[in-house]
């Protein structure tokens, strides 16, 4: 089953993401004038062509594996109204657009999520002899707000616990349908034992059937919030390795099968759940991963195409397109062979069950 999930999660997560990815630097093509060969659905060979537009085919390919763009004179600046061939800008934007893309669709899915609601936190379990048995919280209580702030996330209410040891902090609470405002009073740090609790001790979980929903605009602002927390994890990353506060198992770069195996988890959660939390999250989440890793100034990547623009703009003049062409292609074996070492990998240690 764990396999059916995964090759749902590739078709149902990733696939759209891919797409949406190749459609940013299709219409940044169209828009800047450059053209553009083939859209491709999935990877070559060719298995129809669906229609021919501008100048464009339009085919469904025999590899199922999201789709591409081929855009005329790709590395040749001699081919006209190609991409080599350009402006400095149009190839940014064109190059940027993917990302972009995205970006866009990570900010969109996150507001969609945020409108419909999040999963609410509830008490899992209180510890005898804490502040929250002190304060009268019970198992299964639902905490809507502390001090003032929506509970959308667990970091809502530990952040004001550990900011306010030995100070009154506010919480609402819902318990049996109705809305209880209680105070807890955090301890402070050393009067507890931080390796198994925190300064309030309780034990925090989903709650099932409740969530909270959010306006349009305050949904929009806790998109761009979300998108801001991964991009700021995503360059943290490092320094967590190195302050033994990730470990390299949690940090491990995945190929397309690991991918498809966390989407995966994502569908059957929510398919089980008949919740859309999970998948919306997930998919957001790959969006913001892909669009980053995508700008990495790696060859043969985005980003190293990019790279190689800027420098054109410090230089003052191009360097010779065969260099850059025989970088990106040494850049794209070098690639082919570390996501064949990361597919191994991953179906050796399949990634493990997500919370």
């Amino acid at each position: 089953m764990s396999l059916f999930w995964a090759i749902g999660g590739f078709f149902i997560v990733l696939t759209p993401i891919i797409l949406v990815h190749e459609l940013g630097h299709f219409w940044a093509a169209r828009l800047s004038n450059i053209r553009v060969e083939e859209f491709g659905f999935g990877l070559p060979p060719r298995a129809l062509k669906i229609a021919e537009r501008k100048g464009t085919i339009f085919s469904l390919n025999w590899i199922p594996l999201g789709g591409f763009v081929r855009p005329a004179g790709e590395d040749d600046p001699s081919v006209p109204g190609g991409l080599a061939g350009a402006s400095k800008r149009a190839r940014f934007f064109v190059l940027v657009s993917g990302a972009g893309a995205n970006f866009i669709m990570a900010l969109v899915v996150f507001w969609i999520t945020f409108m419909i609601g999040t999963p609410a936190v509830a008490i899992a379990a209180v510890n005898p002899g804490t502040p929250a048995a002190a304060a009268g919280l019970q198992t299964g209580d639902v905490v809507l707000a502390v001090e003032g702030e929506p509970a959308v996330n667990t970091s809502v209410i530990a952040a004001p616990m550990y900011d306010n040891g030995g100070r009154p902090v506010a919480m609402l609470i819902k318990r049996d349908g109705q809305k209880i405002l209680l105070t807890v009073v955090p301890r402070q740090e050393g009067e507890y034992d931080a390796s198994s609790e925190g300064p309030l001790g309780v034990q925090l979980s989903a709650a099932a059937g409740e969530r909270i929903q959010r306006n349009p605009l305050a949904a929009a602002a806790a998109s761009g919030e979300a998108i801001w927390n991964y991009v700021t994890l995503f360059f943290r990353v490092p320094v967590m390795l190195a302050s033994g506060e990730m470990s390299a198992q949690d940090a491990r770069p995945l190929s397309i099968v690991g991918i498809s195996q966390i989407s995966g988890q994502a569908v059957e959660a929510t398919a089980t759940r008949r919740d859309l939390f999970p998948l919306l999250t997930m998919t957001a989440f790959i969006n913001v991963a892909l669009g980053l890793t995508n700008l990495l100034p790696i060859p043969a990547l985005d980003g190293g195409r990019i790279m190689f623009v800027l420098l054109e703009a410090v230089r003052g003049r191009r360097i010779e397109p065969e260099r850059e062409g025989m970088v990106h292609i040494v850049g794209m074996l070098v690639l082919l062979g570390l996501m064949v070492l990361l597919i191994v990998n991953d179906i050796v240690n399949p990634i493990p069950l997500l919370n």
